[in-house]
Parts: C-alpha cells; structure tokens; sequence
C-alpha cells in the first residue's frame, strides 16, 4: 500500500496538480488579510463616484474579523476548485486501465480506494492549513485575532465540511466512469444538502451548517450548535466510504 501511496503522490507531482494547488491556497491565505486591508484605499478611491450617484461613505472600520470575512468566503472557492482538479483521480485510471495490473499483482482493490482516500483526504488537510495559517499568521501581525470567538473551532467545522464533500467525490469516483459525472453526482449532492438546508427546522441536522463559521466567530453561536451537524457530516463521510468501498469491490476496472 505505501508503494501505491508513493505512486500517487508522484502522479500529483508529475502532473503539476500539487503545485497549482498549492499556489492557489497560498494566494487565498495571503489575499484574505490583503483584501480587508485594502477596502479602505478602494473605498476611498470610488468615494467620489459613489458620492455622485448619492450614496454616503462614512469610516470603514478594518480588523482581524474582516480579514476571517474574506477568508470564510473564498475558502469555498479553494474546496471547489480542488474537487475540480481532483475529479478524475480515480476515472484517469479506469480509462488507461492502469489499475487492472495492479489488482493482477496482488494488491486488493480496498487497499488501492484507502490509499487514494488517504491522498484526498491527506492533500485537503494541508491545503486548508496551510490557507489557515497564513490568514492567521497575518491576522496576528496587523490585526488582533482574539476579537474572534471560537476560532479554532470555526476552522474545524469547515475542515469538516470539506472532508464530507472529498468523501462524496470518493463514491462518485468508485461508480462513475468519467470525471464528469463525477463532477455531476458530488454538485448534486453537495447542492441538494445546501437547499436542504435553508429550511430552518433542517439545517441544524445537516453538513452544510458546518460553512458558517463566521456565525462562530461574531459569538452568534455557540460550539454545541454545531455538534450535531459535525457528527451527521463525519457520520454521512463514513457512510459514503463504506458505499465506496462496496463499489468498488463490484467496479469493472
């Protein structure tokens, strides 16, 4: 299985994908504090124009929650945009036929869907952190980050949502034979979830509330709010990498 760890890893650098990945996530960390430093210059710079169409600008006011603002709106982007380029991990091969030696020498097809899992699961955890941290890194030098409540725990809660959702593209990648139907089945589930959840008596109970981490921060929320939709997400991750594994197992390779 490391063998096969090693090999994957390899592919992602062989294909450029990890050093994309992590250029994006670098630039999202360094642009969330950067943005909210900025809003006042650009502020100031369409003052004159607004001003003439009637509107009124009064004194923005830039800290550390305005910096978390901009990072809980485009970390989204960052785990669409990596769900995107990671769609075909598993279809690429189906295609080439390149796992058909692989089972052929001996390693067992739940070997080979933990391995990528592991991978999935493994390059999220970094990217994430990595975005986090800069953010946080930054945050702390201009700013003050203990005007933000539960902080680390926002930061979970997403880190959570987004394995929910990798583990969605696992089973679709375990059934589906192309990346876009991949692509398809993980967007239709992730946004059937969504408006789901914009039903108050619902939301509580689904993964998508782990998103508002900004609730968290601004103290509209406490941590055991979100201890339940954390367990159905981790609850549904297991649940789709059972059906993965079960899949696969049946997969014409």
């Amino acid at each position: 299985m490391m063998a096969f760890l090693k090999k994957e890893w390899m592919e992602l650098i062989r294909t450029g994908r990890v050093w994309m990945l992590l250029l994006i996530f670098i630039l999202f960390g360094i642009m969330n504090p950067a943005m909210a430093k900025l809003t006042p210059w650009m502020m100031e710079m369409m003052s004159d124009s607004l001003a003439d169409a009637g509107f009124l600008l009064t004194d923005v006011k830039i800290d550390a929650m305005s910096s978390w603002t901009q990072f809980y709106k485009n970390i989204p982007i960052g785990l669409i945009i990596y769900v995107l380029m990671c769609s075909g991990i598993f279809t690429t091969e189906y295609q080439r036929g390149t796992l058909i030696p692989v089972v052929t020498k001996g390693l067992s097809r739940g070997k080979i869907l933990l391995a990528k899992a592991v991978m999935l699961f493994g390059m999220w955890t970094v990217l994430y952190t990595l975005c986090y941290g800069i953010t946080y890194g930054y945050n702390a030098y201009f700013w003050d980050n203990s005007i933000a409540e539960h902080l680390w725990f926002g930061a979970a809660c997403y880190w959570g949502f987004g394995i929910w959702v990798i583990a969605v593209l696992i089973l679709f990648s375990a059934i589906c034979d192309s990346n876009t139907q991949v692509l398809l089945g993980t967007g239709a589930i992730a946004l059937g979830v969504y408006f789901i959840g914009m039903f108050p008596r619902l939301q509580d109970y689904l993964p998508t509330k782990l998103m508002d981490g900004m609730t968290l921060l601004q103290g509209g929320a406490k941590p055991e709010d979100y201890y339940v939709s954390l367990a159905v997400a981790v609850g549904m991750a297991v649940l789709c990498l059972v059906m993965s594994c079960i899949c696969f197992h049946k997969k014409q390779l």
